[in-house]
């Protein structure tokens, strides 16, 4: 059963475990569970998503419950005018807030995509971070004796394939669990010490104005068990946990 975030007449958010898909893809033809699957059955008609998230990333996955709804948000995504908020678990100390604006190319799949233009520009890339805790633990990954990490609160003004991923990479604070664009080390040894094998990435808040009614609406997913043990083993208050609840 999947957990439903927000339901109406025209829209359903629900909160996306990490690892599972979003829809069914020949990729993956082994796998039997499917979020956009699970929506429906719980809502009881089809449904339409709005965007996607990494199957890694957990939080919040939006659908809408008509085609032309599902035209509306998805132009309203075009235009960015829905705010991603996401939390992030990344490598190294980030002091300062900032905006990176940093162009990434197409990354193709070597079969899905194999009819692609692999010489395509790089697409604009713009996302916003905030650095709301660190943490130093007595442990060496690496050649230091021990090891910081630092919570992150980030913003995609874009919508790039992987964007948070490899911008974070980019700005060599890579996130946690990224198997990708990550540091396979400190991977291992979440996995080893912790015993949790996921990215550590979640998409927190979603707010934008409602495709009918034209109210402001504002979908947010709480932190999954894990998330939780891991503030409490740093010592993060519930400010850093409850950042992003509006009232």
């Amino acid at each position: 059963m999947i957990e439903i975030l927000y339901q109406d007449d025209h829209l359903v958010a629900v909160h996306k475990p990490s690892g599972l898909l979003v829809h069914r893809s020949w990729l993956d033809r082994h796998e039997t569970q499917f979020a956009m699957q699970m929506t429906r059955d719980a809502v009881g008609c089809h449904v339409f998503p709005v965007h996607r998230l990494d199957r890694p990333t957990s939080g919040i996955l939006l659908f809408t419950k008509s085609a032309e709804t599902a035209r509306i948000m998805s132009e309203k995504m075009a235009a960015h005018d829905i705010d991603k908020h996401y939390l992030a678990l990344v490598r190294g100390y980030v002091h300062e807030a900032g905006e990176l604006d940093y162009a990434l190319k197409v990354e193709l799949d070597d079969i899905a995509d194999k009819m692609a233009d692999k010489d395509k520009a790089p697409q604009e890339a713009v996302t916003r971070y905030r650095p709301l805790a660190q943490v130093e633990l007595p442990y060496a990954v690496g050649r230091y004796p021990t090891s910081r990490y630092s919570l992150m609160a980030l913003e995609p003004l874009t919508g790039r394939k992987h964007q948070l991923r490899r911008h974070m990479a980019h700005l060599r604070h890579p996130i946690v669990g990224d198997t990708t664009h990550g540091d396979g080390r400190h991977n291992k040894f979440y996995r080893d010490h912790f015993g949790v094998q996921r990215l550590w990435l979640i998409a927190k808040g979603l707010g934008f104005a409602h495709p009918v009614t034209g109210e402001p609406l504002w979908i947010e997913a709480p932190l999954e068990q894990e998330w939780l043990t891991l503030f409490e083993t740093f010592g993060w208050s519930t400010a850093q946990q409850d950042y992003l609840i509006r009232t």
